[in-house]
């Protein structure tokens, strides 16, 4: 499997581009090669993101520090943490 970082820069302002090198250098210090699912950046909420097969994403906005997200996939809730650690060990996520 190939892990690809894409992000469509013609999008993103220069806080989004910001944000984007946030989010790949905090891949970049995973303790582990996680396989990337997707990366992005929504335009509605500003948030620059790679999505992790493991149901995490690392995430920022506007070039702020990085967030972890997990999410529910039942309920759909959703929860940002400090570190990486903290989201491998949410309830949500199945290890």
């Amino acid at each position: 499997m190939e892990n690809n970082i894409k992000f469509d820069l013609n999008k993103m302002g220069s806080s989004d581009i910001e944000s984007m090198h946030l989010v790949i250098e905090a891949y970049r210090e995973l303790p582990t090669n996680e396989y990337i699912e997707m990366t992005g950046f929504n335009t509605n909420s500003g948030y620059v993101y790679i999505y992790l097969e493991n149901g995490i994403s690392i995430c920022s906005c506007f070039g702020q520090s990085v967030d972890y997200l997990v999410t529910d996939m039942e309920t759909g809730e959703e929860e940002f943490l400090d570190s990486y650690e903290e989201a491998l060990n949410h309830s949500y996520i199945t290890n």
